[in-house]
């Protein structure tokens, strides 16, 4: 099921103030950049840099991801390793809040997200 429209106006209001701390600056962001999409019961940032071959085309990297679980009211924090499949994050696996888990990412208390 999807968010309310309650619930996303929150996560959108969340990442805004993420984004305004988070984001590289504006002269360089057609270099890389910060961005995050809401995708079922999950919200994943994302990075947005050229192809290495310097044409137009874009590729996202994936920075972290939270799905929410209804159930037990929480989200569920995980990290893309090396192996491209998600992974729960074993220091902080889940959040109460959705705030809680972009204080989680933008910490990176294990260098996971931001390398």
């Amino acid at each position: 099921m999807a968010f309310t429209s309650a619930q996303t106006a929150d996560i959108e209001a969340a990442m805004a103030d993420f984004l305004a701390r988070r984001r590289p600056p504006a002269e360089i962001r057609d270099k890389l950049d910060l961005a995050w999409r809401i995708d079922g019961q999950s919200v994943v940032i994302f990075s947005i840099c050229p192809l290495w071959r310097g044409d137009s085309q874009k590729i996202e990297d994936p920075v972290a991801k939270a799905t929410y679980v209804r159930s037990v009211n929480r989200w569920r924090v995980y990290w893309q390793r090396a192996d491209l499949k998600w992974h729960g994050y074993e220091p902080h696996p889940q959040a109460v809040f959705f705030e809680e888990f972009l204080a989680v990412v933008d910490e990176d208390e294990h260098c996971c997200f931001w390398g």
